[in-house]
């Protein structure tokens, strides 16, 4: 089967994804995952891309973006990944990709299913650096870093937004919701409700969701 182009439609928030190549490291240090953060700024910049979150994970990257033009989340890719692998080979030697294979993409619709990536993006690693938490529960904001809409509406004042965040994401997310999230992700479709998956559809001109297991309904045995 031709693989499906990515889900990538402007002004709509994505969830993007990589790995690294062979089950290695795409990180040795937090010196590795600033350079991959100045990158980030630097081509998000260039290419009008919002990015709300990120999890730099010792063998993945995990990025919560919103493009301008939909076109804007590859060339921001190809940019970070020629900047930062450069940099990675220059610190530590080799040569070659990091990742395994081209990035993933999922689209997210706003609204609860926006703050749920959100939340376990942020989750996602305990380390101080290693993901955006610190930027939505503490003063330290980040300049790379747009906060969506969804997360402002959470409180009138930066101390509501950072107390309400800071235990919705310990709380964390049910182990169903997680693994459905990381699976959608992971597969290129959509995260949120059938009807906007299927607004999507109509605009990408693509599916937005798999097809249902097993025989369509009112079809007639042979």
């Amino acid at each position: 089967m031709a693989r499906l182009p990515r889900l990538a439609l402007a002004g709509q928030a994505h969830w993007l994804s990589q790995r690294a190549h062979s089950a290695g490291p795409a990180f040795a240090d937090d010196t590795d995952r600033r350079q991959y953060l100045g990158a980030l700024l630097e081509a998000s910049r260039a290419e009008d891309v919002r990015l709300h979150a990120y999890a730099l994970l010792a063998g993945e990257v995990h990025l919560l973006a919103t493009p301008a033009q939909g076109p804007g989340l590859g060339r921001l890719m190809q940019a970070v990944g020629r900047s930062y692998v450069s940099a990675y080979h220059r610190r530590h030697g080799g040569s070659g990709t990091l990742w395994n294979g081209r990035f993933r993409c999922a689209l997210v619709q706003a609204g609860a299913p926006l703050l749920d990536v959100l939340c376990l993006m942020d989750g996602l690693s305990t380390e101080p650096g290693h993901t955006s938490l610190t930027h939505r529960t503490t003063d330290a904001h980040l300049p790379l870093l747009t906060d969506p809409a969804d997360y402002w509406a959470l409180g009138n004042t930066p101390f509501e937004r950072q107390t309400r965040w800071r235990d919705r994401v310990a709380e964390g997310l049910p182990a169903a919701t997680r693994q459905n999230l990381l699976a959608t992700a992971h597969s290129g479709w959509v995260i949120g409700a059938a009807d906007f998956q299927h607004q999507v559809s109509q605009a990408a001109g693509r599916p937005a969701a798999p097809r249902p297991r097993g025989r369509p309904a009112g079809a007639r045995q042979a």
